[in-house]
């Protein structure tokens, strides 16, 4: 059965981007410590080329995108991240939620949903049986998570406080429970897994 996980990184102080985020400097000021799991160590925006998680993050991000069949981000994150180049990150289906959807690229890299709900049903329905990744922004994981449509969190934390930036549940004024599943350690980050009840 296709289970909703969702799945970002912080700070130890709760942050997912460091101030001024933004187009060439997705995880804004200071953030390029939130992913030193993801490319093996230190790097920066001007980093020529990315070096390839190793050990225990290269193990659980190889494990998690196994499960993956689709994938829904938030239009900022898109934004951010220079629209990936006009090339699809995952090479899987992947949802784009906006409240413009008109503005969707051509070439099919990308479709462009008007709400979490819809972005994630129709991920469900592309995602072949496999699961659906919420990668996030902060913003569209707290809008799933308040919609009930999330079954599994992640939450990988980076050594680091970065002091101000975006916060990960910055205005979510619910009660969220968690039941734990299982936390992994390497020297750049831990990963909490969590299901949600």
């Amino acid at each position: 059965m296709t289970k909703v996980i969702a799945g970002i990184t912080t700070s130890v102080d709760g942050y997912i981007a460091g101030p001024d985020d933004g187009p060439g400097k997705g995880l804004g000021e200071g953030g390029e410590q939130l992913h030193y799991w993801v490319f093996g160590g230190p790097w920066s925006y001007d980093s020529e080329s990315l070096g390839e998680p190793t050990g225990e993050d290269a193990a659980w991000l190889s494990e998690t995108m196994a499960r993956i069949g689709a994938v829904v981000g938030g239009r900022w994150t898109y934004e951010a991240a220079e629209h990936w180049g006009d090339k699809n990150p995952w090479g899987l289906p992947f949802f784009i939620v906006t409240r413009r959807p008109e503005d969707e690229p051509p070439g099919g890299a990308f479709t462009f949903v008007s709400g979490v709900a819809e972005a994630i049903e129709q991920a469900k329905d592309a995602a072949g049986g496999k699961d659906v990744h919420v990668m996030g922004g902060a913003e569209i994981i707290r809008q799933a998570l308040a919609a009930g449509l999330v079954d599994e969190l992640t939450i990988i934390i980076a050594p680091v406080a970065l002091g101000g930036g975006k916060l990960l549940f910055e205005g979510f004024a619910q009660p969220l429970e968690l039941e734990h599943a299982g936390v992994r350690q390497s020297p750049f980050a831990t990963f909490i897994e969590y299901r949600v009840k």
